[in-house]
């Protein structure tokens, strides 16, 4: 399959490169093509610009900061996001990313009259998430009940590609973690991946 690593962390030394590492390493051993996007690496810059903002709702969108980005997401069949979580939210590159490449007459069509958006993303056969969070697990999942996935599952896989498998893997408590707890966790990545 034609697999895309997106990664979202601004540092080289960080667990999540760490983990992005291992996992394009395992799923290389599986034979997917793959093509990594480290938007850090890449400054990819997250605003929408002016042009793109006032074209959302045009007859067609603004692609032409773009282009390459809309082709790889359109010929994307396995999206594979790593990232840290943030104060329960999304590094504001990778939020950029989804306004921005995630774009009408791309992703997704406008419905008429305040329907729902119609999803365009076909070629999107799985959804592969893996986030660090340096909060325990009862505080994401009893608390705030799991936000980072309700919008990824729900809001931007379930209406650009609804018939899209999603899985995900969070590493809870980051920041403090031994060696053998992230050898399992990659361990899992591996078994689930």
């Amino acid at each position: 399959m034609k697999c895309l690593v997106v990664i979202a962390h601004p540092l080289e030394d960080s667990l999540c490169k760490h983990l992005a590492n291992e996992t394009i390493a395992h799923l290389e051993t599986k034979g997917n093509e793959i093509t990594v996007k480290d938007l850090y690496t890449e400054r990819f810059a997250p605003p929408l610009t002016h042009a793109e903002r006032q074209s959302y709702f045009a007859e067609s969108f603004d692609s032409t900061a773009l282009e390459q980005d809309l082709t790889q997401l359109k010929e994307t069949q396995s999206l594979v996001l790593i990232f840290p979580t943030w104060w329960f939210g999304f590094p504001a590159i990778l939020k950029g990313w989804f306004d921005r490449v995630w774009a009408p007459g791309h992703a997704y069509d406008h419905a008429d009259n305040n329907k729902a958006i119609l999803p365009k993303l076909d070629n999107l056969v799985e959804m592969k998430v893996i986030t660090t969070l340096g909060s325990p697990r009862w505080v994401d999942l009893l608390i705030l009940r799991q936000p980072v996935r309700r919008v990824l599952k729900t809001a931007i896989r379930g209406t650009c590609a609804p018939k899209c498998r999603f899985q995900m893997l969070s590493l809870y408590g980051s920041e403090s973690l031994s060696k053998e707890k992230v050898d399992r966790f990659i361990q899992k990545i591996r078994k689930r991946f």
